[in-house]
């Protein structure tokens, strides 16, 4: 990474392109020599070397490992500075190579207890067909572990670290069967008492106009970067200094993303469009803070021409407009509970989208600076305020910043 200028995860992400390439290249090469295709993609000579360092690492081959260990660390570096970006961030992180070998250990439990079986290649597997499953393996003939085996040892490390209620794994809906066989092995050894409380969130796979969002293909997006041009082409950047321009569009360009995601149901399947995701008029997180930012400046307004809007307005008859705003508003609390008890931030989104969409309507028919009425006047700038107010928590809920200015 310090000599080619690129994050870490980038430039191992970027071997990991050129070695899916040239395993397709040899599969494709042994297929037009009469192999069939699952021969092919066994026999290509790149994935038996890659094979090969595999048991290398596992039985701690000095070169194999230190190699991995260098590699790892770039990789986290740059995931580190992602995470961050994003503002994410973790109580506890368990690594595949710290639980495989505990997994190991839950395959051998499971052979003397009969639940599992080895075959005449020395691999190891357990039947499912009586459970409307199939037979599944959990240990390679050459010894090494399978991803059944490291989610094993996790799964088991965790509930024993932890006073778990329940385990919820946000997983893409691929992997539906992997969680199915999950359970049913750790039950069937005998952990039924919190097997039984792991839940997979089936995430639906988002995919790009052309086609799915593929690392080992290098079909990525920068969305800062989109951010960038689109703020600019609409003017939105007018003004800034460089700085601002640039902690502007990383603001719009993050939230853009998620809340893109975040406002579809998460077991659905959805097309995530770049440029889409930031159009300022539409069901995106852009407009939403955009709308912040409006009332963020109408307040800023307010105080800078000294009106005092802290007092309670008495004797204003409300319009249904503002009595509309002002039911919405009391029914926030209602709304994050029932996100939590469905595990789908997409209400709170639909939400958020239309208390934002009501507020620029309403805003759009009635003055609220311009309001003779001081009475009035006090009791929009309030609405406008606790609008902001639970616009601004109900983004943070979703991991999105609102900015004050735009």
């Amino acid at each position: 990474p310090a000599s080619s200028g690129m994050k870490g995860d980038h430039l191992v992400g970027k071997y990991y392109v050129e070695f899916d390439k040239h395993y397709k290249a040899q599969s494709k090469e042994l297929m037009a020599q009469g192999q069939s295709e699952e021969e092919a993609k066994k026999h290509a000579p790149i994935m038996l070397q890659a094979q090969e360092m595999l048991r290398k690492w596992e039985a701690k081959d000095p070169e194999v490992y230190a190699l991995w260990e260098t590699m790892n660390g770039w990789v986290y570096e740059g995931f580190d500075v992602t995470y961050k970006a994003l503002g994410v961030d973790f109580d506890k992180v368990y690594y595949e190579s710290q639980t495989y070998l505990l997994g190991k250990s839950l395959v051998e439990e499971g052979l003397r207890k009969g639940v599992f079986y080895r075959r005449d290649d020395n691999s190891v597997w357990i039947d499912l067909t009586g459970d409307g499953l199939d037979e599944k393996l959990l240990l390679r003939g050459d010894g090494t572990s399978v991803y059944m085996t490291q989610d094993l040892g996790t799964a088991y490390r965790r509930f024993e670290d932890n006073r778990l209620d329940d385990m919820i794994y946000v997983v893409g809906n691929e992997q539906n069967y992997h969680f199915q066989v999950l359970k049913l092995v750790l039950k069937k050894l005998g952990y039924a008492e919190w097997s039984d409380h792991i839940t997979h969130l089936s995430y639906g796979m988002v995919e790009l106009p052309e086609g799915k969002m593929k690392s080992r293909e290098g079909t990525v997006v920068d969305m800062v970067q989109t951010a960038r041009e689109m703020s600019a082409e609409l003017g939105k950047l007018d003004g800034c200094t460089e700085e601002e321009a640039e902690a502007v569009s990383t603001m719009v360009g993050l939230g853009a993303l998620k809340y893109f995601i975040l406002k579809v149901d998460p077991k659905k399947t959805m097309l995530f469009d770049p440029r889409e995701s930031i159009d300022f008029n539409g069901n995106t997180g852009p407009f939403i803070q955009y709308t912040h930012a409006r009332i963020c400046s109408v307040l800023r307004k307010a105080a800078e021409a000294g009106i005092d809007f802290s007092a309670v307005p008495e004797g204003v008859a409300y319009l249904p407009e503002e009595i509309a705003l002002v039911k919405s508003l009391t029914e926030y609390p209602a709304v994050v509970k029932s996100a939590g008890d469905n595990f789908a931030p997409s209400i709170i989104g639909a939400y958020v989208y239309e208390l934002a969409k009501s507020f620029n309507g309403y805003y759009h028919d009635h003055s609220i600076l311009r309001e003779e009425d001081a009475a009035v006047r006090t009791m929009r700038l309030q609405l406008a305020q606790q609008v902001a107010r639970v616009i601004r928590r109900g983004m943070a809920l979703l991991g999105i910043d609102v900015p004050e200015r735009m």
